[in-house]
């Protein structure tokens, strides 16, 4: 069977949840590059947040099918003229087999499908390595930096100071 990008539905939220929570915070998140398990306690996200995403009709979440299983997601939301790109996630064990490529092309397809002039994104600034993957798919750093100032301690209780950058794609 060959894989399939298909938008998510609120019956995967519990099985999102695990797929992000196990990509970005962890142990099982040190199998892979994208971790932030260095740099934040706590989960992700959880399943209620995620039906909430599910439920909002400025928030599309895809989701990445092979073989009946969900192996990577990525959230799209309309703001104004931009897409925000958030939760870009793939199985920690399969991380490098190019599902993030094909996420991220297809959250291009979308931008450009919804008329939008760029896709946008938040990143942790320390997060260097992923910063750099970013931009050489056609990202670059806008120069605007944001605080990391979530006010719910299970999302992320940071070990070392963090900030996020600000990575935009003109379409």
């Amino acid at each position: 069977m060959t894989a399939i990008i298909e938008v998510a539905k609120p019956e995967d939220a519990v099985v999102l949840d695990r797929l992000v929570n196990g990509a970005y915070r962890g142990e099982s998140s040190k199998l892979g590059w994208t971790t932030e398990a260095d740099l934040l306690d706590g989960t992700r996200t959880d399943a209620l947040a995620i039906s909430a995403l599910l439920q909002d009709p400025e928030t599309t979440i895809l989701k990445y099918v092979e073989n009946g299983r969900i192996l990577g997601c990525v959230e799209l939301k309309l703001k104004n003229d931009k897409l925000y790109l958030g939760m870009l996630t793939v199985q920690p064990d399969l991380q490098g087999r190019g599902i993030g490529k094909e996420l991220l092309r297809r959250a291009e397809d979308e931008a450009r499908k919804r008329k939008c002039s760029s896709i946008f994104m938040t990143v942790i600034s320390a997060r260097e390595e992923l910063i750099a993957w970013y931009i050489r798919h056609g990202y670059h750093a806008t120069g605007e930096k944001r605080p990391f100032d979530f006010d719910d301690p299970r999302f992320g209780l940071p070990k070392v100071p963090l900030e996020f950058v600000v990575l935009e794609k003109k379409l």
